[in-house]
């Protein structure tokens, strides 16, 4: 049996490192990875293909069937070019590439490539870029069909030569009427449109000339629908229908395979066979009789898949020279046996759907598919077709530049297979006569990398110089634990090495270092020693400690001694990697936790009982008492370990730590119990004043901050856990200049739960308990001398008008401006709002936002935002900046929103489309964006291009959501997201900018 396989961790064993690809006999083609470019080359009598740039194949299919419209293609070289400019007396500037300036010079440059290029398929990035197309979204073809005709028309249409100027028409333009008979007087009422193609329905039909009757068939206007006749002067039955009046060289018959689906809301491809015949005789169907009128094939475009947002697109065009079939299908392009169409293997490839029928039979010189939806007739004429279309002088000079091009690009790329064949060649020399000298055998030998070895092996890499440094110990010699991922080789190789690719240190047979081998050894030593040693521990703990020979242990240090140990051996092994959490084969023991671990990992031995002053910890039940035995053998891996014996005294320092923080706890109830009986109405919020209903009984009240409350409340609950609040921060309630933010109906409205009203007899209270800053109250004061008819309200200190106006405007500014802000969406039937929950939310955020979170601080820390100094009552100042974040804070508390259950929270931002927000809620409901109703306040969101800060849609804000028609199958949620992407259409691009 041959080994192939490589010996891990044997260092004289040089098979499996990559040198199988070497041994033997070796094909050229082997020594690189550059394809053949004359495989880029265009193929005698064949045509030119296009790259597809992502989702483009829509593109490329009818470039190829106007390229062999010949009429077109001659029109088009006809038209005066901008590329005069680009030439230089008799020839091309040559530092820089042709940029052709106008939609109809695109097609000349592309038609001309097609035409005389040499390259096998060309790039039509310019034109497409110049239309403004998305490569990487797939269209609607026939659309894209149907516009680029349009814009084409519309260029063409200022040219002088009526050649060029009517090329469209000429080819493209038919015209038929819509004619209405009235049954009563029987007078006919015309109207003429042009048509460039035949939008034929196909749904339930199985010919393409059952299409065409539809398409011309009758109607009958009655009842409802009845016809207003100009002479009759009333409305009367009437007939209507479609009547061909003329029809143009080129017929181009469009088969609507997409259709809209009322069911689902989207378009959908019909997968439904039609048969059509290569002769098609339209003259039945036209209203003047006796002209040409029969028609032969030229081109069926296919789009292959079942789904109308999805798949690829491919044609297959006649060659009207020569009257053979091919298949364009982007780059590649096959010509068809037979000068025959053969659509059989297209249909092959298309997904059946479930109510597929059978592929009907088909007699000569018909056809039947499933996947075209577009056919193009040519007029049959006795006249050959003209074979001498001519590229112009200017346009041939820009193509034979580019076929220069790409000849020196195909000897550049000749010479660089060749340099890879010379290289690989040299190497495969090489590695035979050196691998047979590797093995070092009884000779001088040397250690080199194995990854070294396998680099050098490996034919997709050059080989770099040897670099041995990694493997090296910190005596600067070869580690012992290196030698598994190195390899012995002979002096005699390693001495070629080195002189061809350089490097180093070189690693002798005296490298391996000596003084890392015996720390080895007794590190081994040591830890099969730990084993014993771990049992010999465990049983000396379950022994009662007599007297006071005991010494105090850490009980998580007891837990985790042994990972300790095996922790400080590696550490003093020197080895970079971490311990596994394995000796031997044994686990660590299940009380050691990742989460314990995680807290002690960085403590050493016994340092979980110090105190932060370095002594004995008071804690009595975070140690254990063991024997004298049990510390000794503790001791021989931890010699530094702190040693507290079992007569050491807890610090002194801690002591009087403790009692101090149990007297303070002790003043806090007792300072939180006297606030609580002093201010009972404010703890428990009874009784409390209301300025939109004032309280008889007093003209006079004051004015706190909701925030000193909410904290004090806080203290007053937890008196433990919280600092005593200590001062009224009132500042936070005034301007810079001192005067006072809120208007009276806005303290009664909007900015009510930003402040907490004060009995007179309270605020006696507060300023005897708490250093109070500012003194703010409102007075009201009855205006008439016998019957007041008028209540004035005046706030000491009064409003600053400026500032007020200030706060407004930036309160507005962060309504339009937020990011990742929490709004709530209700799902409503006949206006009621349901708790329904549908599909798991993205996005969906929980009730309470950032804000709500409090963090813990530590005691005696201040609140940036509340005053707590027991200084004097002197208030401090504060900048615009800071009092500005304030009100952000204070905003965001009041604003706040309690979820119900149910409801469906989103994280959305204001510079948001409406658009997206729907696709948001589409995830969150399972209803599809085209169902959704949404509504805020009553005001109807209907601009999807609107962005929410625009819509008013502000964080907190709760929009209704109304579903039309829920769609049955959400199953795939992905095909949903694709039902809204691409009816964007053409919208953007160059297409619709004429």
């Amino acid at each position: 049996m041959v080994k192939r396989r490589n010996c891990k961790g044997n260092p004289n064993c040089l098979v499996g490192i990559g040198e199988h690809i070497w041994l033997g006999e070796i094909d050229e083609n082997s020594f690189h990875n550059i394809d053949d470019p004359n495989c880029e080359r265009r193929k005698k009598n064949s045509f030119v293909g296009l790259t597809n740039l992502g989702a483009t194949c829509y593109v490329n299919t009818f470039l190829q069937v106007w390229f062999l419209n010949l009429e077109l293609r001659q029109a088009l070289y006809l038209c005066p070019s901008t590329c005069s400019d680009y030439m230089l007396g008799d020839g091309i500037q040559e530092e820089k590439d042709y940029e052709p300036q106008t939609i109809c010079e695109h097609l000349q440059y592309l038609f001309a490539l097609l035409q005389n290029s040499n390259r096998r398929y060309i790039d039509p990035s310019g034109f497409v870029k110049a239309l403004g197309l998305d490569t990487g979204q797939q269209q609607d073809a026939q659309e894209f069909s149907k516009l680029f005709m349009s814009l084409l028309e519309d260029t063409l249409s200022k040219q002088k030569n009526p050649d060029v100027r009517n090329i469209v028409q000429q080819q493209f333009c038919g015209e038929y009427a819509y004619v209405t008979v009235c049954n009563q007087c029987g007078r006919e009422s015309k109207l003429l449109s042009k048509f460039y193609e035949l939008e034929l329905n196909i749904q339930g039909h199985k010919q393409l000339t059952d299409c065409i009757s539809e398409f011309l068939k009758e109607e009958k206007l009655e009842g409802d629908n009845r016809y207003f006749c100009e002479n009759c002067q009333s409305k009367q039955n009437a007939t209507r229908k479609i009547r061909l009046l003329s029809l143009p060289c080129t017929l181009n018959l469009q088969l609507m395979r997409f259709v809209f689906d009322r069911q689902t809301g989207h378009k959908k491809k019909l997968n439904t066979y039609i048969g059509f015949s290569e002769i098609l005789d339209m003259e039945p169907y036209v209203e003047h009789k006796g002209g040409s009128y029969v028609y032969e094939l030229s081109a069926v475009l296919i789009h292959r898949g079942v789904s109308a947002y999805s798949g690829h697109y491919i044609a297959h065009v006649k060659d009207p020279q020569s009257g053979e079939w091919y298949k364009f299908n982007d780059e590649d392009i096959e010509k068809m046996e037979g000068k025959k169409l053969q659509l059989g293997i297209e249909e092959d490839l298309a997904e059946p759907s479930k109510s597929q029928t059978r592929k009907p039979k088909c007699g000569k010189g018909t056809h039947c598919s499933r996947n075209a939806y577009m056919l193009v007739y040519r007029l049959q004429t006795q006249e050959k077709p003209n074979t001498t279309v001519q590229v112009p002088a200017f346009l041939q000079e820009l193509v034979d530049r580019d076929n220069s091009k790409f000849e020196e690009w195909c000897i550049e790329m000749a010479e660089m297979r060749k340099q890879s064949v010379d290289k690989g060649k040299a190497k495969h020399e090489e590695v035979k006569e050196l691998y047979q000298r590797l093995p070092a055998g009884a000779e001088p030998y040397e250690f080199v990398s194995l990854e070294w070895l396998q680099k050098w092996l490996d034919e997709s890499t050059p080989t770099k110089p040897i670099d041995n440094h990694a493997c090296l110990c910190s005596h600067d010699k070869l580690h012992p634990d290196k030698i598994s991922i190195m390899k012995r080789i002979s002096e005699y190789a390693a001495d070629i090495f080195y002189s061809r690719y350089g490097g180093g240190p070189r690693l002798t047979v005296k490298a391996l270092c000596k003084e890392c081998v015996v720390e080895r050894c007794r590190i081994l030593r040591l830890k099969n020693q730990l084993n014993e040693d771990y049992k010999t521990v465990n049983n000396l703990l379950k022994a009662a400690v007599k007297g006071n020979d005991g010494f105090w242990v850490g009980k998580s240090s007891l837990r985790s001694w042994r990972q300790l140990a095996l922790e400080q051996l590696d550490e003093q092994d020197g080895d970079a990697e971490q311990s596994n959490g394995k000796m031997n084969g044994s686990t660590l023991n299940k009380d050691e936790s990742k989460e314990e671990r995680k807290e002690e990992e960085e403590l050493n031995f016994n340092e979980d009982i110090l105190c932060p002053h370095g002594e004995l910890c008071i804690s009595e039940n975070e140690r254990r008492l063991v024997s004298k035995e049990a510390w000794s053998k503790l001791q021989q891996y931890f010699p530094k370990a702190p040693e507290f014996p079992s007569y050491k005294e807890c610090c002194s320092q801690c002591k009087i730590l403790e009692r101090e923080g149990e007297e303070n706890e002790a003043l806090h109830k007792m300072i939180a119990n006297e606030q609580k009986t002093s201010l009972p109405n404010l703890f428990q919020d009874k009784n409390r004043p209301c300025l939109s209903n004032w309280p008889e009984d007093t003209d006079v009240l004051y004015i706190v901050s909701q925030f000193f409350v909410e904290e004090w409340r806080k203290f007053v609950r937890k008196p433990t856990r919280c600092s005593p609040v200590s001062s009224v921060g009132n500042s936070a309630l005034l301007c810079p200049h001192g005067g006072l933010m809120f208007t009276f109906a806005s303290m009664t409205k909007e900015d009510s739960k930003l402040i907490a009203l004060i009995w007179p007899s309270e605020w006696q209270m507060i300023q005897k308990l708490f250093v109070v800053d500012h003194v703010i109250k409102i007075t009201r004061i009855e205006v008439g001398d016998v019957n007041p008819s008028e209540t004035q309200y005046i706030s000491e200190p009064k409003l600053c008008p400026e500032c007020r106006e200030g706060l407004l405007c930036q309160q507005q500014r962060d309504l339009r401006e937020y990011t990742q802000a929490t709004i709530y969406v209700h799902k409503v039937v006949d206006n009621k709002k349901v708790m329904k929950d549908s599909a798991p939310e993205l996005n969906v955020s929980s009730s309470e936002t950032e804000e709500d979170k409090e963090e813990a601080k530590p005691d005696g820390e201040k609140d940036p935002d509340f005053n707590q100094s027991n200084g004097g009552t002197k208030r401090q100042k504060i900048s615009h900046q800071n009092y500005i974040a304030y009100q952000k804070q204070v905003i965001r508390r009041s604003m706040r929103h309690r979820k119900v259950r149910g409801e469906k929270a989103l994280l959305v931002s204001a510079n948001q489309t409406l658009k997206e927000l729907k696709i948001q809620i589409m995830h969150a409901f399972s209803v599809a964006p085209f169902d959704q109703n949404l509504s805020i306040d009553g005001k109807i969101l209907s601009d999807d291009c609107a962005t929410l800060g625009t819509l008013g849609v502000i964080p907190e804000s709760v929009i209704l959501l109304k579903a039309d028609e829920p769609i049955a199958d959400y199953a795939a949620m992905d095909d949903v997201m694709q039902v809204c992407m691409p009816e964007e259409g053409f919208k953007g691009t160059g297409l619709l900018g004429h």
